[in-house]
């Protein structure tokens, strides 16, 4: 014989399920919980870490070289006229943005390759705050790695060129936080570019191009009717402004001292709200 089963309980008026409440608490989600999701997703990646790994590699293994040859070529402070030795760690942190260029667009544009972003809208179906998310996230990732790697380069070049001449403190602000920061935006535009283009391979073109176009199209304008266009070419494209940073400018004219920052932080503010407005717009 069967055991007779209890008879279900019936719902109570208003309650769509009888007899059961969920363990899990229910809370409002903010933006706090959306940065440890972010914080998860970029930790737990395996291609953050490699693109990371390869960025310190660049940076400290192309400076600490370049630093290795001048200082067995110089012999006296007059081989390198009046400059700091802090100046030998732009090469490899030029190349070295390439990587964090990359991550940037990774850092959403593969969510939209994958379909894994449906999830995401899923789990947290205010965009702005997913965006915002992914920003603060990667924007401090991205700051604290190239803060660490530039600052140990710049340790080490003025350790080991003592030919050179003593940094001042703002060079050495400069030559640190403030190059940081810069690439720390330029990676961060990369994301929002991202964000807009929705495509990995479309997004990192158009990032490279953005920052190696200009300089490489100005170097052959020899039209002297195109001399303005040049100049401005050279001043504004974005190897250049790095190199303000270390006091060492293709031009004498053209952004000087802190300039660079705020223009990158006024173009990556403007592509930030570009991209949020065609997320609130678009379909996932």
């Amino acid at each position: 014989m069967s055991t007779p089963q209890p008879p279900l309980q019936q719902a109570a008026p208003g309650a769509p399920y009888a007899g059961y409440t969920s363990p899990i608490p229910v809370v409002r989600t903010h933006l706090g919980h959306a940065l440890a999701s972010e914080w998860t997703k970029i930790k737990s990646v395996r291609s953050t870490m490699w693109t990371l790994g390869v960025f310190v590699l660049l940076v400290v293994g192309i400076g600490l070289l370049a630093g290795a040859l001048v200082a067995a070529n110089t012999s006296t402070e007059s081989d390198l006229g009046d400059e700091s030795a802090l100046t030998l760690g732009f090469f490899g942190l030029l190349l070295g943005s390439m990587c964090l260029i990359t991550l940037g667009v990774l850092t959403t544009a593969s969510e939209y390759g994958t379909g894994m972003i449906r999830t995401t809208m899923a789990a947290c179906p205010t965009r702005g705050r997913v965006l915002a998310a992914k920003a603060i996230v990667f924007f401090a990732v991205a700051f604290v790695v190239t803060l660490v790697a530039a600052g140990l380069v710049a340790f080490v070049h003025v350790g080991m060129v003592t030919n050179a001449r003593e940094p001042s403190g703002e060079e050495w602000l400069r030559g640190t936080v403030g190059v940081s920061l810069y690439v720390a935006l330029l990676g961060l535009l990369s994301l929002v570019v991202g964000s807009i283009v929705r495509h990995s391979a479309g997004a990192i073109t158009i990032m490279i191009a953005t920052v190696l176009a200009p300089l490489v199209i100005a170097m052959f304008m020899f039209a002297s009717s195109l001399e303005d266009l040049r100049q401005a070419l050279f001043e504004y494209s974005i190897p250049n402004q790095m190199s303000v940073f270390y006091a060492n400018s293709l031009s004498e004219s053209g952004p000087s001292g802190w300039e660079p920052l705020w223009i990158i932080l006024g173009v990556t503010a403007a592509a930030f709200a570009c991209a949020y407005a065609l997320l609130e717009k678009r379909d996932v």
